[in-house]
């Protein structure tokens, strides 16, 4: 897989210009969002916020994920002129237990501008004196809350982890069926043409077998969308560690668009298709009473949300720990659940899997022990997805091919095709207009 920055695509507002099936990964690159500059500046150009800010700060919030610029460098750096442009700045601002003053001057100065406080972001580094300094040559360690009081990330720290959701999806299992796409569309009311999931058949030049990529959303640890996001809406939650978004935040500057390596947001451009009297506030508010489940209202960014009043127990105790699209799938393929508990659904899958694997090449020689192939999209940006994939990721030779369901067959819209592209907003047949 080529690591040039790409725009993979889902948008059909000419966000994504690839042509046809036969597409090559340079074209499309399937899963890496940032190949052509030119397409995520007409994206921001089509909304009311500064586009040249929001691709810098989308360029160094994955430079901050990647490790090569501070939390306090990235803050500083764009703190007045997110201020200038949108009249707040709530970005995330982590800062490690071990840079902390003695008389807690840092932590309370950042922990009052995480409850809402107007505190002037220079405050912080004042109040950090000599830790502030430290802080500009590097950040780790736990983090403060967002604008909702949710800690920045889930587990980490010493003793017992915390819940971190995730999936084990095993592409070796996926036949392309589709199922779970249509299930993430029924579940959460999403406008046609807005898939918040994406199963794409690819072929390597040197096999002649279709493979498949099941991408949702990855649920970053070190989530480059939450770093841009100038009012809060984009963040993750404390007790599970889902990203979400507040829609009654969100403003849909779509910075949080750009800055995602992996194309899962989606601008929802006029009314949704499923009206609002026909929604279950069950499955729209979650246990924080936060607007983040089921689809998007008007003129916000909506993606993958890993059912969230499912995991608050608002869908019924036995959907606790499930999700729409791993109940559609009849091939065993994805597995959600607790990343950080050994017993859950994703880690006994990889452990039987890998026994599995090791009876069947009992007779190999030199065989290595517990040989499975996993892996992380575009792990090297340094966002830590919480999706692990057992199969075969897409090489840099491989383009993607036509599956043996296509999206039409089963009612959905692939956005990815030029086609559907050139519809314009129109691409949903007249219903709620998405990119």
């Amino acid at each position: 897989m080529s690591d040039d920055r790409s725009t993979g695509g889902d948008h059909p507002t000419g966000d994504d210009r690839s042509t046809g099936d036969d597409r090559s990964t340079d074209d499309l690159a399937m899963y890496d969002e940032w190949q052509d500059r030119e397409r995520m500046e007409r994206l921001l150009d089509e909304t009311e916020y500064d586009t040249e800010l929001g691709m810098e700060l989308a360029e160094d919030a994955q430079r901050v994920v990647a490790g090569e610029l501070s939390e306090a460098e990235f803050e500083e750096r764009y703190h007045d002129a997110v201020v200038e442009e949108f009249g707040q700045d709530d970005r995330e601002l982590s800062i490690p237990d071990e840079f902390e003053d003695d008389d807690g001057g840092f932590r309370e100065t950042v922990q009052r501008l995480a409850d809402g406080e107007d505190v002037d972001r220079r405050e912080v580094m004042k109040a950090g004196g000599v830790a502030a300094m430290a802080l500009s040559g590097s950040l780790g360690g736990s983090a403060l809350g967002s604008s909702d009081g949710s800690a920045a990330q889930a587990g980490g720290g010493e003793g017992e982890e915390d819940t971190q959701y995730g999936m084990v999806i095993n592409l070796n299992n996926c036949d392309g069926c589709l199922a779970c796409m249509v299930a993430c569309k029924q579940e959460n009311n999403t406008s046609r043409g807005s898939n918040w999931m994406y199963v794409m058949a690819f072929e390597e030049d040197a096999q002649d077998d279709e493979s498949f990529l099941v991408r949702p959303c990855q649920h970053c640890d070190e989530a480059a969308c939450e770093k841009v996001c100038p009012v809060g809406a984009r963040h993750t939650r404390e007790d599970d560690g889902i990203v979400l978004t507040d829609y009654e935040i969100c403003i849909g500057c779509r910075y949080c668009q750009v800055a995602c390596p992996y194309g899962v947001n989606y601008f929802q451009w006029g009314e949704p298709d499923t009206p609002e009297s026909e929604l279950d506030p069950e499955h729209v508010y979650d246990e924080r009473g936060k607007r983040v489940d089921s689809r998007p209202v008007k003129g916000t960014m909506g993606k993958c949300t890993f059912c969230p009043t499912r995991q608050d127990g608002k869908q019924g105790e036995d959907k606790v720990g499930t999700t729409a699209c791993e109940d559609a799938c009849a091939m065993d393929a994805i597995h959600f659940g607790d990343m950080n508990d050994p017993e859950s659904a994703p880690n006994q899958h990889l452990e039987e899997y890998r026994d599995e694997q090791s009876n069947d090449r009992e007779d190999w020689e030199n065989r290595k022990e517990h040989t499975v192939s996993t892996f992380r999209l575009l792990e090297d940006k340094g966002t830590d997805p919480n999706v692990v994939y057992v199969g075969n990721e897409p090489g840099e030779h491989s383009h993607q091919v036509e599956g043996p369901v296509t999206y039409e067959d089963v009612g959905l819209v692939d956005n990815r095709k030029e086609e559907v592209l050139d519809k314009g907003k129109a691409a949903n047949d007249g219903g709620g207009e998405t990119a």
